[in-house]
């Protein structure tokens, strides 16, 4: 990035920050998935996955969506590289895939849960934590 000189000096490290600030480009990966999880419903079937593998089917029922719908969303997290399936027979299953991205996804839902509804507790008062998913 090209020096660039500031119409006022405040004193604080912006100067050294704009050496280090990605390009835009380089920010349109996290800007498309952050698109794909701007959908509360593409987050509830995002957390889901995260604790269990499930069909359409059941994640329709879950849902109280169409199975077509409930596809959509699936289809949209999976192009996100969010979650995997896996077919059994006739049946296809999903999961939250196993990758950086969806692991830390799936850490800033459970921290924003916890903020936004500080009464879900677990039985000593403390939030309720999950054995590493």
């Amino acid at each position: 990035m090209p020096k660039r000189i500031l119409p006022h000096n405040h004193g604080d490290d912006l100067e050294l920050l704009l050496e280090r600030i990605p390009e835009t480009e380089g920010l349109g990966l996290a800007a498309d998935l952050f698109k794909e999880v701007s959908d509360s419903t593409r987050l509830r079937i995002f957390w889901l996955l995260c604790h269990c593998e499930e069909c359409v089917i059941n994640l329709s029922a879950v849902m109280d969506m169409s199975p077509p719908a409930v596809s959509h969303h699936l289809a949209r997290l999976r192009t996100a590289g969010l979650i995997v399936s896996r077919r059994e027979g006739k049946e296809v299953y999903y999961r939250a895939a196993e990758t950086k991205a969806a692991q830390l996804l799936h850490r800033m839902v459970e921290d924003m849960v916890e903020i936004a509804c500080p009464d879900i507790l677990g039985q000593k008062g403390e939030p309720h934590s999950h054995d590493g998913h």
